[in-house]
């Protein structure tokens, strides 16, 4: 059974079963009702056109559905048009689809949910197991946000960049449960960039790719981080940063500069470098102030004051750091770095214990702690 093949057939299914006049919420519970039904006939009786089957198993639920609920009587017109199965039209909403789950009124948790059902076609299950979160909460959180975007209309035009946002929180979070997530978010970001043509989406998968492809020197066999300046580069996956490097390429060639685009540039830098030694940090400095321009983050701001600090010193990083709020996420990390760099070994040993309380990932806690005992053991030597 090839499950990635269902999942890359169900938006597009989902789409056709709305535009004959499905409700969001009855549409995706009768899709999801036909990928159940694939898995139990398809390795036995595989059909040989995918989507006219699901199309029309999916079509034959939601009509079940509609006949079994009295309040719907206002359907019957609906009811006798059910169409003769056939191969489904080629026409695909995938886009649409994409609007709609990062529709406005959704929080982003229940966008990012919505998306990972109805684009991606991963179960409630899955999902849940993805973020640490019981089944049943995960199905009410679905179950809002399918009743949030019913009443949307299918047509209305979508914001790519609510959508790149979605996304790239799917990304970000990783691996976990028996569903990679920034493998996931890969798949449906080049899905997009097939459907819609922009620089933007281009930058997002760029991005990904470039990112995607350092992990597996992220970690050691313990399980503990390894900062990017300490990876065994002999590891990264060469073919995904050339992809990644030549799709921001094609991007930036068309000047319309967006922030997915400059991250990506700073990510292909990180990559280009033989060594970290060798890491082009003036040229990294140049594309977080293009950044900076694009959109004024205190995030952006933070790492900026890194990259300040490798090209031109430390005290130079701890000038930029001094403008920043000392509350915001890692702002104490980048401190002990900085410190560590400038040679105040005891107050970056501080800032590192500091650091590592306020963590909220664990792998993130442990390696801060390390860092503050191995300077505190050098200071007692």
């Amino acid at each position: 059974m090839n499950e990635a093949l269902l999942r890359s057939l169900t938006p597009s299914v989902l789409t056709v079963l709305v535009r004959r006049g499905a409700d969001f919420a009855a549409a995706e519970d009768a899709v999801q009702d036909a990928l159940v039904e694939a898995l139990r006939v398809w390795p036995a009786d595989p059909p040989r056109d995918a989507k006219g089957w699901l199309v029309t198993v999916a079509w034959r639920r939601f009509l079940d559905g509609v006949r079994a609920d009295t309040a719907r009587r206002r359907r019957e017109d609906l009811l006798d048009e059910e169409p003769v199965p056939g191969p489904a039209p080629a026409v695909d909403d995938t886009l649409q689809l994409y609007f709609l789950c990062a529709h406005p009124s959704l929080t982003p948790s229940s966008a990012v949910a919505l998306t990972l059902r109805a684009v991606g076609g991963l179960t409630t299950r899955q999902i849940a197991q993805a973020y640490l979160v019981p089944e049943a909460t995960m199905a009410q959180r679905i179950s809002r946000a399918k009743r949030t975007v019913s009443g949307v209309r299918f047509d209305q035009p979508g914001d790519v960049a609510t959508v790149l946002r979605v996304l790239y929180l799917v990304f970000n979070e990783g691996y976990s449960g028996d569903v990679d997530l920034s493998a996931e978010a890969i798949r449906l970001t080049r899905q997009l960039a097939a459907a819609v043509d922009h620089p933007e989406v281009a930058g997002l998968l760029a991005l990904m790719l470039l990112h995607h492809a350092r992990r597996a020197a992220r970690t050691a066999p313990d399980g503990s981080l390894v900062p990017l300046a300490e990876q065994d580069r002999g590891r990264w996956d060469t073919a995904s940063i050339a992809e990644g490097v030549g799709i921001l390429q094609a991007a930036l060639a068309r000047d319309r500069l967006g922030e997915f685009q400059a991250q990506a540039a700073i990510a292909a830098l990180h990559a280009d470098a033989p060594t970290a030694e060798e890491t082009d940090w003036v040229q990294i400095v140049e594309w977080y102030d293009e950044l900076m321009r694009l959109t004024d983050s205190p995030v952006v701001r933070l790492n900026r004051a890194v990259a300040v600090g490798e090209a031109d010193g430390p005290r130079a990083g701890l000038a930029a750091l001094a403008a920043l709020d000392d509350s915001l996420p890692r702002h104490a990390a980048v401190a002990a770095y900085l410190h560590e760099r400038d040679g105040d070994l005891a107050r970056a040993a501080r800032l590192y214990a500091e650091a590592a309380r306020k963590a909220t990932n664990l792998a993130e806690r442990d390696h801060l702690t390390r860092q503050a005992a191995r300077l505190n053991s050098g200071r007692r030597q």
